[in-house]
């Protein structure tokens, strides 16, 4: 009897150690996942290069290096001092030409001059175009986040103070590496700005049209319209990419366009994983600046 009793405490200990080191390394894997997507994987940004080939008769004699940042989201999670190194990695690549796809806060953001501050480097390097993203201000800003009226006049005044030329609905030419070009901003689909009839009203289309909107599930409601080139971000690229699966989350219908350069027809569209994040984790999904080469 004795026996017995000393080999159920025996075997009921060994259960005991099993279930309590099994119970301990998920935690710790699960502590080591979360601390490699908040602390390693979210800062770890990529630089990707893509060539765009224009058919005629808008293709380009000059090629044009387009530096393609989005989703900037400054905010407790991502410091000024990381985006001042993303936008340095971008500048190294010497573009012609900068364009900013929205997003460039994410919550009730303060330290609006020393942003104004980080985000000039570029508008000092290049010609540098930005249209604004649903976190910037709006009927979609004013109601997840509790923005007041839900104006942008905040990330307005930051674009203004960098010298970056604000597309908002509207559009305007620019003259790079000796080609003439449109390019074209609109505003964000979630909060019901994008009026493309307004944006596009006169635009000589003869010249090659560069499209900037944040959101590309836009690119249907835009089809209408003359563009060759559409650059845009908001999904970050799907921020959490699951083996299998993909982008589940991506916050866009279809699921197919999350990431990446994309030919659509006679048309391109480049969609950006984006420099910052939201909650500060990204798994299997680098944040980037891209380079385009547009010919």
């Amino acid at each position: 009897m004795i026996k017995r009793l000393r080999q159920y405490w025996k075997n009921r200990t060994t259960r005991r150690r099993f279930l309590l080191g099994t119970a301990g390394g998920g935690m710790a894997a699960m502590g080591a996942g979360y601390a490699y997507m908040r602390l390693w994987e979210s800062g770890w940004l990529e630089v990707n290069r893509r060539e765009v080939k224009l058919d005629q008769p808008h293709a380009l004699e000059t090629p044009i290096k387009i530096l393609h940042l989005s989703d900037l989201h400054a905010s407790k999670v991502v410091s000024l001092a990381y985006l001042r190194r993303a936008l340095k990695m971008g500048l190294d690549l010497q573009p012609d030409l900068i364009c900013v796809t929205g997003d460039f806060i994410t919550w009730k953001y303060k330290r609006y001059a020393e942003y104004a501050e980080v985000l000039s480097q570029l508008s000092a390097a290049a010609p540098t175009f930005a249209c604004l993203g649903n976190h910037d201000g709006g009927s979609w800003a004013e109601g997840k986040m509790k923005l007041g009226n839900g104006d942008s006049a905040e990330v307005r005044e930051l674009l203004t103070a960098a010298k970056i030329k604000l597309l908002h609905n509207e559009h305007t030419t620019a003259t790079i590496n000796g080609s003439e070009i449109n390019l074209v901003g609109v505003g964000d689909l979630w909060n019901h700005e994008c009026e493309p009839e307004t944006a596009f009203d006169g635009i000589d289309t003869t010249h090659p049209t560069l499209l900037l909107s944040h959101n590309p599930d836009t690119k249907d409601q835009l089809a209408a319209f003359p563009w060759q080139l559409m650059l845009s971000g908001h999904t970050h690229g799907g921020q959490l990419y699951l083996p299998g699966l993909g982008a589940p989350l991506a916050p866009v219908k279809n699921k197919k366009f999350v990431r990446g350069l994309h030919r659509i027809d006679d048309r391109w569209l480049h969609i950006s994983k984006g420099v910052g994040n939201l909650h500060g984790v990204r798994f299997n999904c680098r944040p980037e600046v891209t380079l385009l080469t547009v010919a």
